[in-house]
């Protein structure tokens, strides 16, 4: 009985979760949920499949802890961006934020959330699925903002906080698409000042 612990099932792992799950999220960023085959996945992890699939359930699974780690890692900007003071502010934070972020030295050119589910095959859909849906949410999330600001006078009465946030985030997203093609941080945050120029004072 006391050698149950040797089973299979009982045997403790001989990976570090959290390491696993970060380089995870790596080949998940670079490649995208259809991209990132699951011998990638494992080579890229140090394990087994039999030990990914114990660790972390199947490959979706998985994405779904690496995207939450991405969020609360990478992309925390656009969380704290909601904190800032002023509508201005919070604009600033969500572009230079994502200009940052997609251009990391140590990472990969673009954005996770963007480049994640581009493909849509049937076994990518749940994956697609919940991307749009963390960006529909984000773009709520401003909006609300937004509209807090016109309610606060920080924004005119008659700012639409809905068509702003859109602006906001479309600038954002299109700045991670631009960055998986190779235009550089400079280029980009070029294209954030203007954004930011051209909507508010």
């Amino acid at each position: 009985m006391g050698d149950s612990r040797s089973s299979v099932m009982g045997r403790p792992r001989e990976f570090d979760i959290d390491e696993a799950l970060e380089r995870a999220m790596q080949v998940f960023w670079e490649r995208g949920y259809e991209g990132a085959t699951l011998s990638d996945l494992t080579r890229a992890m140090g394990i087994t499949k039999p030990s990914m699939y114990a660790a972390f359930g199947s490959k979706e699974q998985l994405f779904r802890r690496a995207l939450d780690r991405y969020i609360e890692g990478p992309a925390s900007y656009a969380t704290r961006a909601l904190e800032e003071p002023t509508a201005r502010r919070v604009a600033e934070a969500l572009l230079r934020g994502a200009v940052r972020t997609t251009t990391l030295s140590e990472g990969h050119p673009g954005c996770l959330t963007v480049q994640g589910a581009l493909a849509a095959s049937d076994g990518g859909r749940p994956a697609h699925d919940l991307l749009v849906g963390w960006r529909n949410d984000a773009g709520l999330r401003l909006e609300e903002r937004f509209q807090r600001a016109v309610d606060e006078g920080d924004l005119p009465r008659d700012a639409d906080a809905g068509r702003l946030a859109r602006y906001i985030m479309t600038v954002a997203f299109g700045i991670a698409v631009q960055a998986a093609g190779g235009v550089g941080h400079d280029d980009l945050q070029d294209i954030a000042d203007t954004a930011l120029r051209s909507w508010l004072p």
